[in-house]
């Protein structure tokens, strides 16, 4: 029973703290907004201008100038605020930003993350990525655990360009949730059903399983 989508973000939203600005990148990680824990006050941040992002609107209260860096539309809590790129980039390079949940193509056992170029596709560069995971407190990776080709993501070293070096704290896959520290994915959770030797035979980076690694629980 490994997580879908929506699971990985339900228990990324579960490492949020009262009090976090915190920047969700594209994909899995814009999900993150929709299960933010009850009794607790974070800050969205979005890099194109936007702090104090709310979840995704329903259909009847859609605007579309109230777009995230992925061009979805989003909602503004009371007190939101708006300011240019350049200012957003500012906050974030300044180490504002307690918190950054990112997708992968890559992450390495060292923490290092893979997450702009495609093999073969054309691209206009990593984007905002390079100076979130350069200067965020606290790198979280929502990624599935293999790619399409059933070829793990989690490895000894990143094939694919990098966009960030030993940055990594955390990665949530549909199967488990992974620390890395020393040099190793340290296993902390599986998701139910899922067992410790299924995690072990997709990833291909040292992973550490110490003792017993409870199911998930949200």
């Amino acid at each position: 029973m490994a997580l879908d989508k929506f699971g990985i973000a339900r228990r990324i939203a579960r490492e949020l703290k009262d009090g976090m600005y915190v920047n969700l990148g594209i994909g899995i990680p814009t999900l993150v907004a929709n299960y933010i824990p009850a009794g607790i006050s974070i800050f969205l941040q979005s890099e194109n201008g936007m702090l104090g992002m709310g979840p995704y609107p329903p259909e009847e209260e859609i605007d579309p100038d109230l777009i995230n860096a992925g061009k979805e539309t989003v909602t503004i809590l009371p007190g939101g605020a708006f300011f240019d790129s350049a200012e957003s980039f500012g906050m974030i390079r300044a180490g504002k930003v307690d918190l950054t949940v990112l997708g992968a193509m890559e992450v390495s056992e060292n923490g290092d993350i893979a997450n702009w170029k495609i093999p073969g596709k054309m691209v206009k560069g990593m984007g905002g990525a390079m100076d979130l995971v350069a200067s965020a407190r606290n790198i979280i990776v929502a990624m599935m655990h293999s790619n399409p080709k059933g070829e793990s993501k989690l490895l000894d070293k990143c094939s694919l360009p990098l966009t960030g070096v030993g940055c990594v704290k955390k990665v949530v896959t549909e199967l488990a949730v992974m620390d890395i520290e020393d040099g190793q994915f340290i296993l902390r959770e599986r998701a139910p059903g899922v067992t410790v030797e299924d995690i072990r035979s997709k990833t291909s980076g040292r992973l550490l399983v110490p003792g017993e690694v409870p199911e998930i629980v949200f």
